[in-house]
């Protein structure tokens, strides 16, 4: 595979791991992460797969945390970005810098229930059917153009945490079949 993907994770990795079990895992150089302590980071290494950390606690202004997240974007030169569980909204230099090529994973159904709560405002709002979509990063917080989407059922009973585990199969799966897929059209 000639793409190089770099992948950004605040946290378990489970993502990442999905992406690392796939085909499209072997387009993936680098790991970024704005929490030191992150387990995608561990995945990374045991992977052999470079890995970094941008922490906003060490810099002045989030406009220097976004100036540092884009030199350590650029060092890797990946050409695609996947933001698979971070949680932190990027700046509008690094979006511009790579239009096109950010693609994040959200927890709902897309345009509904954006932000970092989307599984438990679903639940809140009732909805009967919920899910996941795979879509471009730009300057909004999850309001790029949906590239795919995937629904998922809410069951009686369903708790957030239960939920958000029924949708994270189907945010696995999904975002293999997104990367797969684009990967394949820039050979």
């Amino acid at each position: 595979m000639t793409s190089r993907i770099l992948v950004l994770a605040s946290g378990s990795g489970s993502l990442l791991q999905a992406l690392l079990d796939s085909p499209a895992g072997e387009a993936v150089v680098a790991v970024g992460s704005d929490t030191a302590d992150a387990f995608a980071l561990q995945r990374a290494a045991e992977a052999g797969i470079a890995a970094f950390t941008v922490s906003p606690v060490d810099f002045d202004s989030r406009a220097d945390w976004n100036a540092g997240l884009l030199a350590a974007i650029r060092a890797v030169e990946p050409d695609l970005i996947v933001s698979a569980g971070f949680m932190r909204i990027i700046g509008a230099e690094i979006i511009e810098a790579y239009r096109g090529r950010i693609i994040n994973t959200h927890p709902a159904l897309l345009p509904s229930f954006p932000g970092a709560h989307g599984v438990r405002d679903a639940l809140v709002y009732g909805v009967k059917v919920t899910g996941c979509t795979v879509h471009f990063v730009d300057e909004g917080v999850d309001t790029g153009s949906v590239i795919a989407q995937a629904a998922v059922a809410i069951e009686p009973g369903d708790t957030e945490e239960s939920l958000h585990e029924r949708i994270k199969v189907h945010e696995r799966r999904l975002l293999v079949d997104v990367v797969t897929q684009m990967i394949g059209a820039q050979q």
